[in-house]
């Protein structure tokens, strides 16, 4: 019964959506001020054919004077310079407020968008985000306007030439004339719903499509480099063949009422010629009300024709509408917790994590279990590990990125969820191992968190992470762009660059994700010496693979099987002769063989 209702409201669904009426509430008064203007035009437009009857008549009278010329021609000529006049006001007014729609929605979808949490991006890809962006946001803004205009220009139209048909002209013609359109409104309310349908088959065909360009255009590297260009081409055209397939089957349900509308009117205009001309003939009706009935007969089509239209610019608004509000309204799954409250000033690096236990949502088994440490303010921890044994969810935790459970970890002395996240996001600094740069300047990317840095505040990061030599080679130095996600860059001067914008901030809590991996050993070891330095007081997390990036912490924990297998120092983990010294000596080896090899 429910899928019933839903499917009788999808053509007009757009506006009874509250979303949609908080849009349309807040430039009530443009819309107002168009549709005054528009149904003021319409109006003027239906008293054309009445000046026609009176000239006729007059012509066929014989007392059409020059007078009568005159005044027919200064009225029509008003009328037109009026429409005209008013087309280009409503029009102001009317798609004016649609585009300012269509930039709130753009800007409300993109803040909602930066509340959601990782598992939100893990369901829904960015072509499919790009989708809404795009192509959803551009066919509601089409509804707000061409809908609106097109369906007020029909029943104005529709409304004042019927009246003037039926009262000006001849009653009985004029309900024959209208026996057609009665299939309209029956064709329509079949033809609203299976477009509603197909526009939304439509509409995920190239969510798919958008997803698959968007992952393999960042994976062209290495589609190239292992040479499966024909087979993503082939892969690529199996998705574009769907889309292609959707596309067509909805375009088929658009093909039929534009030719169905025609034949109406082509029907109306039959019985017109037919009933219309023999009452004429038996004097029923004068020559000059004959030739005013055509001319509303004509003007009829427009409306019969737009209905149409407007049913497939309606059924695409209501269906893009609620895939809008579908993403609007999804709830971020990580946000403030009630008894979240800001404290003045940040949270200190004191570190604590007591049982610490995480699994992701609707995954069996903990990726952490039982996981215990304590890092005290100024302290150096360092995070060593087989991949996927849990180190970077470990930090993500920190930062809140996935949502830990309550009474495992606090910051700074407070439970995690007490932290407000702006507070908490504040005090880290984060250098992910993916090492994602903006494509704009060097200098941008390195004041990215905060833009009031200065061009010294800039320079003094960059030199802290080593990478000031290698910006200032550049023609450009700092102003250099460096393309999306940093291209033009090689690893390890990514990898700098993002240790520098985490640097300028001068975080209580700096965590350094495999971040130094792509760099040579003595610049490893400089950025390392430099961190002791300037970050005196302050809290670092560096998780490595490399022992030698991590000899120098404070404390050392080894995760194992998802939990914290060992932990101590450099030289007390070497002295337990378990899993670190293992792969300590591991390391060893490899290093005394390469050195062998360059001999």
């Amino acid at each position: 019964m429910e899928n019933e209702k839903n499917k009788k409201g999808s053509v007009f669904g757009l506006f009874k959506s509250p979303y949609a009426k908080s849009l349309i509430k807040k430039y009530a008064g443009s819309y107002l001020i168009g549709i005054l203007i528009l149904v003021v035009i319409d109006y003027l437009q239906t008293d054309q054919p009445l000046i026609v009857t009176e000239a006729i008549n007059a012509i066929t009278e014989g007392t059409f004077t020059g007078d009568i010329v005159r005044e027919t021609i200064t009225r029509l000529v008003i009328i037109a310079i009026a429409v005209f006049l008013g087309r280009i006001g409503w029009r102001w007014f009317i798609f004016g407020s649609a585009r300012k729609i269509e930039r709130d929605m753009r800007n409300d979808l993109y803040t909602h968008l930066q509340t959601m949490d990782q598992e939100f991006f893990h369901e829904h890809k960015a072509g499919e985000i790009m989708a809404y962006m795009s192509s959803d946001i551009e066919t509601v803004r089409m509804a707000f306007a061409v809908t609106v205009m097109m369906g007020l220009d029909t029943i104005t139209i529709g409304i004042t030439t019927i009246y003037k048909m039926i009262t000006k002209i001849d009653l009985r013609l004029s309900l024959l004339c209208f026996i057609p359109m009665i299939m309209v409104i029956l064709v329509s309310t079949f033809i609203g719903r299976e477009m509603h349908k197909r526009y939304l088959a439509r509409q995920k065909a190239f969510d798919a499509l958008s997803d698959f360009v968007q992952e393999k255009l960042n994976g062209m590297k290495v589609i190239k480099a292992f040479v499966q260009e024909e087979k993503e081409w082939r892969e690529f055209d199996k998705v574009n063949m769907e889309t292609r397939k959707k596309n067509i089957r909805e375009a088929k349900t658009q093909a039929f009422m534009w030719p169905f509308m025609r034949m109406i009117a082509g029907l109306s205009m039959a019985m017109a010629v037919g009933y219309g001309g023999y009452i004429a003939l038996i004097g029923r009706i004068d020559i000059g009300q004959f030739s005013g009935f055509i001319m509303y007969l004509n003007m009829l089509i427009w409306p019969m024709a737009a209905i149409g239209r407007i049913i497939n610019l309606m059924t695409r608004g209501s269906a893009s509408m609620k895939r809008l509000e579908a993403i609007l309204n999804a709830e971020p799954g990580i946000k403030d917790c009630p008894e979240a409250k800001h404290v003045e000033g940040s949270p200190d690096g004191r570190i604590e994590a007591k049982g610490l236990t995480f699994a992701y949502n609707g995954e069996d088994g903990n990726v952490l279990k039982d996981v215990n440490f304590t890092v005290e303010k100024g302290q150096t921890l360092g995070i060593v590990g087989r991949t996927g044994s849990g180190k970077t969810t470990l930090v993500n935790l920190m930062m809140r990125v996935f949502d830990p459970p309550r009474d495992m970890l606090y910051i700074g002395g407070r439970e995690i969820h007490e932290i407000p996240l702006k507070d908490l996001r504040s005090a880290i600094g984060y250098v992910p191992q993916d090492n994602f740069l903006f494509s704009d300047t060097i200098s941008a990317n390195i004041a990215f968190g905060d833009h009031s840095k200065t061009q010294y505040d800039i320079e003094k990061a960059a030199a802290v992470a080593c990478v000031h030599d290698n910006i200032i080679d550049f023609t450009d130095g700092y102003e250099t762009l460096i393309g999306e996600r940093g291209v033009s860059l090689s690893g390890g001067q990514k990898q700098r660059i993002s240790i520098a914008r985490a640097l300028i901030l001068d975080p209580e809590i700096l965590i350094l994700d495999d971040s130094v991996s792509a760099v040579d050993t003595d610049t490893e070891e400089q950025i390392l010496r430099h961190l002791k330095e300037t970050r005196s007081g302050k809290t670092n997390i560096i998780i490595a693979h490399r022992i030698s990036t991590l000899q120098n912490a404070d404390k050392i924990i080894v995760i194992d099987g998802n939990t914290v297998a060992e932990c101590g120092t450099h030289e007390e983990l070497l002295a337990i002769n378990g899993i670190y010294a293992d792969m300590y000596n591991r390391q060893l080896l490899e290093k005394m063989k390469k050195e062998e090899y360059a001999l």
